[in-house]
């Protein structure tokens, strides 16, 4: 695309070193351009800084571990792009994530955001305590950053994730994002791949209490709008 757009890719990482490698190199791999690639580490002990500093195009942040909506809005700080992406570190875009994402947001200015598909890697998957047949079988929407492509402009009226969160700071932010009229497209592509593992946050005891919350926050949000929008 001439004249393209900036787009920052944050990626968070909390003792990483594994499998670091394999998600920048999909990112690397990326048929858009131009880039920027922000690592944000979040506290990490093993060897996650040496192979984020292997990268010579990589921006490296490191701070003391705050969690993922700490780490992802560090990331937003230190961005200089019009519209942001981020991958988690165990996750992996396939080569035109980024291009398919930023064709149509150009081709459509109403839009704010755009999610894609995206396929489980399969490996260990079975002993994963929360999936089933069904999720293995589907190549679903995915609602969760590794998938996004937001406007700043988005994020600068939205807000960042919420940091009190320990999970669900992503349901959090979609749910804000909806609440606010902001619109929404899906590329019906699999763009994505996630990794599903033990120590997924999705897997972790309390996941259900801070999806309520969540939930709750945004039915609060509703119904305070409809009681602004009451005639006196």
């Amino acid at each position: 695309m001439e004249n393209s757009p900036l787009v920052s890719t944050i990626l968070p990482v909390f003792n990483g070193e594994r499998l670091l490698p394999e998600a920048l190199d999909s990112i690397f791999r990326q048929d858009y351009r131009p880039i920027e690639v922000i690592v944000v580490d979040d506290g990490s002990t093993d060897g996650t800084a040496l192979v984020a500093r292997s990268y010579p195009e990589v921006r490296y942040h490191y701070q003391s571990n705050q969690g993922l909506g700490g780490a992802r809005n560090a990331g937003i700080a230190a961005a200089c792009g019009e519209f942001i992406a981020f991958l988690d570190a165990d996750d992996i875009w396939l080569p035109r994530k980024l291009s398919s994402q930023m064709y149509f947001l150009l081709q459509h200015p109403e839009v704010g955001y755009t999610i894609t598909r995206m396929r489980l890697l399969t490996k260990g998957m079975e002993q994963h305590p929360y999936l089933n047949r069904y999720v293995f079988a589907s190549e679903p929407p995915c609602l969760l950053p590794s998938a996004l492509v937001v406007r700043k402009t988005v994020l600068d009226r939205i807000g960042h994730f919420d940091e009190h969160h320990k999970f669900c700071e992503d349901a959090d932010w979609f749910l804000r994002a909806s609440d606010a009229g902001i619109t929404m497209e899906t590329i019906p592509e699999v763009l994505l791949l996630r990794r599903i593992h033990s120590s997924n946050l999705s897997g972790q005891p309390g996941l259900a209490g801070a999806m309520f919350g969540a939930l709750r926050a945004s039915v609060h949000r509703k119904r305070e709008k409809t009681s602004e929008g009451d005639p006196e």
